[in-house]
């Protein structure tokens, strides 16, 4: 692909209010929408806002919007677009604009905070600790994660319902509790933390509908609803529904 002049519409304004504004841009063979957001910077607006760190889809600092499709900008290439057509970047929906292409993701840190853990098992000493590799390969999916919150961003629970926040989550930290979960040397059961009531009472899992949304927009490819949030549901309703597991735990309690 040869250089051509390409048309943008890129978000600008700030927690008051703002407007997207048209520019035309060079662009180059292999570059992606983070290269021409600098070469914007560089050539037409400087004082544009935009987070951005490694360039290289590890870091996860680059999320926006383009064209309506939450991504990593680094992991955008140019050449997915049509030439004539008209590229617009706008900042993540789902979280406070602090100026131009640049939110305010301090709610993911606060949910982050909210979920208990790893608890050690107390019988084993550090080094001690022995898995089967199935289960080392399970959790090892979602330590992919580069929080990026593309999928929070997305998420239509979070994204269309202000008031939901307060109450649930999301998708990357319910993946993370149901990591914690599936740990088999997890020993919060043991030391009185039922994760699972927490996941469905504390995080609304329940909000979750399965919709599949943050799986599509997942750049590490993370596979978030069909082997975190599915399974964690189901645990969710063996604890509360099915007699005989209902029974198990309460003849295990009072064993105890």
């Amino acid at each position: 692909m040869s250089g051509y002049e390409a048309r943008f519409r890129v978000w600008r304004g700030d927690e008051h209010g703002g407007e997207l504004r048209d520019f035309t841009v060079a662009v180059n063979e292999g570059e992606v929408v983070l290269d021409i957001v600098h070469r914007l910077q560089a050539t037409q607006a400087p004082d544009l806002a935009v987070r951005w760190n490694c360039k290289a889809g590890k870091c996860g600092s680059c999320s926006a919007e383009v064209n309506g499709r939450p991504r990593l900008m680094c992991m955008t290439r140019m050449s997915v677009f049509d030439r004539a057509e008209t590229v617009t970047i706008t900042p993540l929906r789902a979280f406070p604009v602090i100026r131009d292409l640049v939110t305010d993701v301090s709610f993911n840190y606060e949910k982050a905070r909210g979920i208990p853990a790893f608890v050690p098992p107390p019988e084993l000493a550090p080094g001690e600790y022995r898995m089967f590799q199935r289960d080392v390969d399970r959790s090892q999916e979602f330590r992919k994660c580069i929080e990026c919150f593309l999928c929070q961003d997305t998420c239509h629970v979070v994204r269309d319902h202000e008031e939901n926040k307060r109450a649930f989550a999301g998708p990357r930290f319910l993946m993370r509790v149901a990591e914690l979960d599936m740990h088999p040397l997890d020993a919060a059961e043991r030391s009185g933390l039922d994760r699972r009531r927490t996941a469905q009472d504390e995080h609304g899992l329940g909000y979750c509908n399965i919709t599949k949304c943050c799986t599509e927009v997942c750049p590490e490819g993370i596979r978030i609803t069909d082997n975190a949030l599915i399974p964690l549901k189901e645990r969710v309703v063996d604890r509360r529904y099915d007699p005989l597991v209902w029974l198990g735990s309460k003849i295990k309690r009072r064993s105890s």
